[in-house]
This record gives C-alpha cells, sequence and structure tokens, in this order.
C-alpha cells in the first residue's frame, strides 16, 4: 500500500484507519489495509464523560505523572505487546514517521522511571484519533485517558475518536455514532487548527 504520510493523513482525515489484514494470520506480514466501519465510537469531552469512583480515588492519590511524547516508541511497543495484535512492524514503522512529522503522539503515565501505560493517537486539526492503549501497571491506561480528556478540552480539542466501542471504553461514557455523522463532525474539526502538544 501507499505509505506516503500525506496519503496516510489524508485516509484518517477520510474517516479511515489502518489495520494489518487479520486474515493472512502473519502479524509480520506488513499487509496493511485502509478500514472504516458503519459506527464509530467516540470519548466525549464535555460533562458525558465519566469514569469510575475508584479509579478517582487512584487519582487522588497522585500516583502517577504524566508527560507527552516522553518515549512514544516504548507506547506503540506496549501498545503492539500482545497476544493478539493488528500493529504489524509496518504499522509501528509507520507511526514512528508519524511521530517524527508531527502527526502521531503518545500520552503516557508514568510511577517514577517505569512506563505505567499509555495511549497512542493522531492529531488532526481538533481531532484526536486514539489508535491504542496499553499499561505496566495497573491503573496507568486509565490514569491515562481520564488526564487525556483533561487535556484535549485545555487544548479545545472536538472531537475524541476511538473508533471501535468496548467494555472498558463504555466505562468512561463512550458512545457509538453512525458513519455519516462521525464523518460530518470529523470534516468539521479538522478544519479547526489545535496544538497537541501546547
Amino acid at each position: 500500500m501507499n505509505t506516503d504520510l500525506t496519503h496516510i493523513i489524508h485516509g484518517y482525515s477520510q474517516g479511515y484507519f489502518l489495520m494489518n489484514n487479520e486474515d493472512d494470520g502473519d502479524p509480520s506480514s506488513g499487509n496493511l489495509g485502509w478500514y472504516c466501519s458503519n459506527e464509530r465510537t467516540l470519548i466525549p469531552l464535555d460533562s458525558r464523560f465519566r469514569y469510575p469512583k475508584s479509579l478517582r480515588r487512584v487519582l487522588n492519590q497522585e500516583r502517577f505523572s504524566v508527560a507527552i511524547n516522553q518515549d512514544f516508541a516504548a507506547v506503540v511497543d506496549g501498545c503492539a505487546n500482545r497476544e493478539s495484535t493488528w500493529i504489524s512492524p509496518q504499522l509501528k514503522h509507520i507511526y514512528l514517521a508519524l511521530h517524527d512529522s508531527g502527526w502521531a503522539h503518545s500520552f503516557e503515565t508514568w510511577q517514577g522511571d517505569r512506563l505505567a501505560g499509555g495511549i497512542l493517537g493522531i492529531a488532526i486539526g481538533a481531532v484526536f484519533i486514539g489508535e491504542s492503549m496499553f499499561f505496566n501497571i495497573p491503573d496507568g491506561s486509565k490514569v491515562a485517558m481520564v488526564k487525556l480528556v483533561e487535556h484535549l478540552r485545555q487544548q479545545k480539542f472536538e472531537l475524541f475518536d476511538v473508533q471501535l466501542m468496548n467494555p472498558h471504553l463504555a466505562r468512561f461514557g463512550a458512545h457509538i455514532i453512525d458513519d455519516p455523522e462521525y464523518k460530518e463532525l470529523l470534516q468539521y474539526a479538522i478544519h479547526h487548527p489545535c496544538r497537541f502538544v501546547p
């Protein structure tokens, strides 16, 4: 496939996302493809955002510090390090190139000098497209989610797209919209300039 970064950002700007082709059964094959869905999942950036009371206690304890792009490569590796992953070596390379060009970012939690968790995403205009998340320390990725939403609000982002629903995201108030509505919101938001890194 065309791995030109301009082409890739254009694809995301049209509502598509990259994944390794699961049908070939070999995540190292580099068989990437563009995908879309009839439904998209958003994390709300308004009062609909929520999280469990148990996580509020963790936040109050201030066990984690947060950072942006402190160790982007480690976050990519962490997101890919699971029994079944759609993040192929080729896609890792693309994320690193997007990061070097200022499009891809990692929002991280740390406990001392240990990376506790992180969220990998792509920022286009006022849209943050969450690609994946992981944790090394319990609650590391959950705290990252709460702090990332706070950050996106501060930076005036308008859309936090997490692509596909799962029970974990539902606990944060994630909701589903249909593809035509998503693309309308997307086209509006990508033309509003925002800085992910302050």
